[in-house]
């Protein structure tokens, strides 16, 4: 009998040890950003102009992230903050491979292979034996690259509004131009008629 347990045994720590990394079970974030995903192409709403697969169905594109972390956010995780949710994804090793939109891609993060969601593991953490300066700065790069990313945008946000502004300027301009010269022609028109009224008089 006791031979027969350890055989058990054994044999209960051979499997332990054989475990694919398939068989693990994905983070919950991975699942629930895959599920807003998808329910959101299911639901064919609002939800798909806010974020959405990218036409290859290899990432991810969140179009506007204000709606984002307002509507979707909160329907899936116990917070709003799209710079928290950014934050998941780098320590998931997804990348940002877009400058002018909020687009990320994993290499197992794809549409249609839920599967192999377990195979996506978080990025270890340095061990803080250093001081901070001495650290890798990675993580800095990271985070810079995401401000430099952000500033892009607002300055390329900041350009369009200057150049609406213009635009508007001179059609109120022209506006200004035009209201004058319909003045000046019902001023003209008002004195001929004074002078023919004073003529017939």
């Amino acid at each position: 009998m006791a031979q027969n347990n350890n055989n058990n045994n054994v044999l209960e720590l051979n499997l332990g040890l054989g475990q694919s990394p398939r068989q693990r079970s994905p983070a919950p974030f991975l699942l629930k950003t895959y599920d807003l995903l998808e329910e959101g192409e299911a639901e064919d709403n609002t939800n798909c102009k806010i974020v959405s697969w990218n036409s290859q169905g290899t990432g991810f594109v969140v179009w506007s992230p204000a709606e984002f972390s307002q509507l979707t956010l909160p329907r899936y995780f116990k917070h709003n903050n799209f710079s928290s949710f950014i934050r998941q994804l780098n320590t998931y090793g997804f990348k940002k491979i877009s400058s002018k939109r909020w687009e990320f891609e994993h290499e197992k993060f794809q549409r249609g292979c839920r599967h192999k969601l377990g195979e996506i593991t978080r990025k270890k953490c340095e061990p803080s034996v250093f001081p901070a300066y001495l650290k890798s700065s990675s993580e800095e790069n990271a985070t810079s690259s995401t401000e430099e990313n952000n500033h892009q945008l607002l300055m390329e946000e900041n350009k369009n509004l200057k150049k609406e502004r213009l635009e508007l300027q001179m059609q109120i301009d022209e506006c200004k131009a035009l209201e004058m010269k319909l003045l000046a022609c019902l001023s003209q028109f008002m004195d001929t008629h004074n002078n023919k009224v004073r003529r017939l008089c």
